[in-house]
């Protein structure tokens, strides 16, 4: 039914690899690329399917992008790159004739700063162009908005509240690391929190605002409230949203390993002198320049390699309330994943696979002409009915809870 281009080979990218050749009726012709090749044949060797195809490209260059798509010419093109890279995909993709979809929008590699501003930007070209772009189809950003558009839809005549919460509640027996790409998580955590309240953005200092939430299967766990971009669209796309917020669990000895790195200067994205010893044996030094984050990202845990010993299980959710019917009702759609089905299956843990099940999912709806509209859209805009009955036959079955206490 169609042909894949997916750039990236991290976690994500290996979880969304396997199920797209699990799905091969939709997927018949797929190619991974990456700027290490190696990394693209490791994942085909793991899924045991050599007709898979490989290639090398650096996703910084467009040059090099559009001489891949444009010899490969695929239908949509999955990235599961950095956020650094999407405005450079997206400009070989309306290059190519080629669609589009990612799982986090675009934020500039010297600013720690995210948001869709820069993505939607590109909605008319490709409008003109006749391509679809599908933004943020991972978890959170991306199941965290279909759920609320299935709420929507299904249960409520009108949103007042959302509260999308996250709990990570594995252990995956290391004294720190991060679950996904150290430079953009602690990026993403140090940052100052945001939150909606009748339509206004407020700000928070980084991690101030926490209280206990109780999760299923899991228990309590302190959450702490951040600024997450799907926020941005869903008030947008909502607007009788009143007031939105993204809650996030952290352990106490994650928190104070993060306090360290910070205070010592290692979460700084600009650039340092260093004075290096060359590698020549002459003893001989020289001065470079290097970011002190991605210095502490090549000396941290690969959170590829997290997976064999990671136990526990996330949950990740919508709490909403809202009007039906005139009266009051709470709801509370949730997945929880337990890390070790998710290593069992695919060789990744469960923050992985909780994002690049959803990304499949998306490019499935693509294919099948489920979610095809020239424009760029973010995956609240589609119809929800379509993926959410795959999420559960892919792995990721969803539950709901009607009139309970929301804890927010």
């Amino acid at each position: 039914m169609g042909k894949v281009l997916m750039i990236g080979a991290g976690g994500v990218a290996t979880v969304a690899a396997f199920k797209i050749a699990q799905n091969a009726d939709v997927f018949t012709d797929f190619m991974i690329a990456s700027r290490r090749k190696e990394k693209c044949d490791q994942i085909v060797k793991a899924i045991g399917n050599p007709a898979i195809k490989t290639a090398q490209v650096d996703a910084d260059d467009v040059e090099q992008l559009k001489a891949l798509m444009d010899s490969y010419k695929p239908d949509i093109v999955v990235n599961l790159a950095l956020p650094y890279q999407d405005l450079t995909i997206m400009d070989a993709c309306l290059a190519c004739g080629c669609n589009y979809l990612d799982t986090a929008n675009y934020e500039p590699r010297d600013e720690a700063h995210f948001e869709y501003s820069w993505q939607w930007a590109y909605k008319e070209r490709f409008e003109q162009a006749g391509l679809t772009a599908i933004l943020g189809c991972g978890f959170d950003p991306g199941v965290s908005g279909i759920f609320t558009a299935y709420a929507a839809k299904h249960h409520f005549d009108e949103i007042r509240q959302l509260d999308i919460v996250d709990c990570n509640a594995g252990n995956h027996h290391k004294a720190f690391a991060t679950n996904f790409n150290p430079e953009i998580n602690i990026r993403e955590i140090t940052q100052k929190g945001l939150y909606y309240k009748d339509g206004e953005w407020i700000e928070t200092e980084p991690l101030a605002v926490h209280k206990p939430l109780t999760y299923p299967n899991i228990g309590p766990r302190e959450s702490y409230l951040m600024h997450h971009e799907e926020l941005e669209s869903l008030v947008k796309n909502y607007p009788t949203i009143k007031l939105a917020r993204f809650w996030m669990t952290f352990g106490q000895q994650y928190l104070t390993y993060l306090d360290v790195i910070q205070n010592i200067g290692m979460s700084r994205i600009d650039e340092v002198e260093y004075e290096a010893q060359l590698a020549d044996g002459s003893g001989k030094t020289a001065k470079v320049k290097i970011v002190p984050l991605q210095f502490l990202k090549a000396v941290l845990p690969n959170p590829q390699d997290l997976g064999a010993n990671y136990d526990g299980e996330t949950s990740i959710g919508c709490r909403i309330r809202g009007l039906k019917d005139g009266k009051e009702l709470t709801y509370y759609i949730y997945n929880n994943c337990k890390h070790q089905d998710a290593y069992n299956e695919t060789g990744m843990q469960g923050v992985s696979y909780t994002t690049g099940v959803p990304a499949m999912i998306g490019a499935m709806m693509f294919l099948k002409g489920l979610w095809r509209k020239p424009g760029v859209w973010n995956v609240e805009e589609f119809d929800p009915d379509p993926f959410m009955e795959q999420l559960g036959k892919q792995g990721l079955p969803w539950h709901e809870e009607f009139g309970g206490d929301l804890e927010l």
